[in-house]
């Protein structure tokens, strides 16, 4: 039986650049890692299925876009592998209705929001009161990531009728927009990065997407340490070993978690494109895997 470290699931083309600086990481380490890509889905489950291999540690990065690969995933929880990104809590964190009211509950300020039936519970929504999100205000499916079903220029209530019908069986949240402060010259607007307890915070332009990190002196000016302790409560409430969430900070230095949780998340290199994450924290986050990774298999080894 061939033992790996790692079987990464991985289906985006784009994760090319991550994947190569995985290996490199695994490779300092002398860890093995299996990559299962789409094209030898059908033999790495076969070799997994017939014991000729094996992993210790399970990273899903290809389930949640395409369905193939819940059989690998079914396998990883059958036979007990540790995973990055356990599941079950992966699941969990998908539902943006969930994880409002959890964050609500852990005490992490999010916009004002409603929560709505699905549509084929509820059709018809009896004395709808949409004031208190002022105008325009987000319409966002509870599930779905890269803005699908998103109405982001709302304003009345048939506007709302019409996007439950869109994904009638989830829930809906209709959610206030979060004007944010000016901090120096630019809007404060994060996307900040978690991985196994590092926090990577970066200025992130709502229309570019490019990211900034944030430095020390801009943390210590503007008061932004505030980002890490938010993004560490959230990492509390969802679980996850590594996810991305969108912060904004107001006028009043309230931040405010204005997309919840982000997983599988995007590792382009900015290298090769604008709106990538830096290379520097996108080769951080390849070692702090191999870490975790060798971290747990040293931990389940036998004592001698």
């Amino acid at each position: 039986m061939i033992r790996y470290d790692l079987c990464l699931a991985w289906n985006w083309e784009y994760d090319r650049d991550f994947l190569g600086l995985l290996g490199q990481a695994f490779r300092r380490r002398r860890l093995f890692l299996f990559k299962v890509s789409p094209g030898g889905l059908e033999s790495s489950m076969a070799s997994l299925v017939r014991r000729e291999a094996t992993a210790g540690v399970f990273l899903d990065r290809a389930s949640e876009a395409d369905v193939r690969f819940l059989p690998l995933v079914d396998w990883a929880l059958g036979r007990g592998v540790h995973m990055l990104n356990a599941h079950e809590k992966a699941v969990r964190a998908m539902n943006k209705a969930c994880m409002h009211l959890e964050f609500i509950t852990a005490g992490i300020h999010t916009p004002y929001t409603i929560i709505l039936s699905p549509w084929t519970e509820q059709a018809q929504l009896e004395n709808l009161d949409l004031e208190p999100l002022g105008t325009p205000f987000f319409i966002k499916p509870a599930h779905g990531g890269g803005g699908e079903g998103v109405v982001h220029e709302a304003e009345t209530p048939a506007q709302v009728a019409v996007a439950r019908r869109e994904f009638p069986n989830d829930h809906y949240l209709l959610q206030a927009h979060i004007k944010p402060a000016t901090l120096g010259s630019r809007p404060g607007w994060f996307r900040v990065i978690y991985c196994g307890g590092l926090i990577f915070p970066c200025w992130w332009d709502q229309e570019t997407h490019v990211y900034m990190p944030v430095t020390d002196a801009e943390a210590e000016l503007y008061g932004l340490e505030v980002l890490t302790s938010t993004t560490v409560a959230i990492a509390g409430v969802c679980g996850l070993d590594i996810f991305s969430t969108e912060i904004a900070m107001t006028p009043a230095r309230i931040p405010v978690a204005v997309d919840y949780v982000n997983h599988p998340i995007d590792l382009r290199l900015r290298s090769t494109t604008p709106d990538g994450v830096p290379d520097a924290i996108v080769s951080a986050i390849a070692d702090r895997i191999a870490d975790l990774t060798r971290s747990h298999l040293m931990r389940q080894a036998p004592a001698p």
